[in-house]
């Protein structure tokens, strides 16, 4: 008996280590073959084009991260789920209001927790946005 368990633990499966850094020193690994191959028959490999773009991104110097690039792609993304411009990666605006007055709400938050800590252009940035995006949440609250 105990023969067989050990001829069925045997036809288990395989692990594969498909991390993107590495345990060890934490540096990004290349991909291997294997995850370029497709694991699927008959359907298209997503990870190929996924490491094609992340090797194209750290090529890529990103731009500078500061209060008000953060407010702005959080603005972006509250307009992108209003429907107002549209989803990079499907090329068409999609709405999803809910979510959009989850990310207004969040832009709140941080205006109400950052006043008096902002320089002059930061706070009349949060003012703006945060207006703006009001706005446009009424006008699809309407639409709906």
């Amino acid at each position: 008996m105990s023969g067989e368990r050990e001829k069925e633990e045997g036809k288990g499966f395989t692990v594969q280590d498909r991390r993107r850094f590495s345990p060890d020193t934490g540096e990004a690994r290349e991909p291997t073959s294997e995850e370029f191959s497709g694991e699927k028959k008959g359907e298209p490999d997503q990870t190929v084009d996924d490491s094609r773009s992340q090797r194209q991104a750290q090529q890529e110097p990103l731009p500078e991260i500061n209060f008000s690039t953060f407010v702005i792609s959080l603005s972006t993304q509250a307009l992108m789920n209003l429907g107002e411009i549209p989803n990079p990666l499907t090329n068409s605006p999609e709405k999803d209001v809910p979510v959009a007055k989850q990310m207004i709400d969040i832009l709140g938050m941080l205006q109400e927790k950052t006043r008096n800590n902002l320089n002059s252009g930061e706070s009349k940035l949060m003012e703006e946005i945060l207006f703006d995006l009001r706005m446009k949440y009424v006008e699809a609250v309407k639409q709906r």
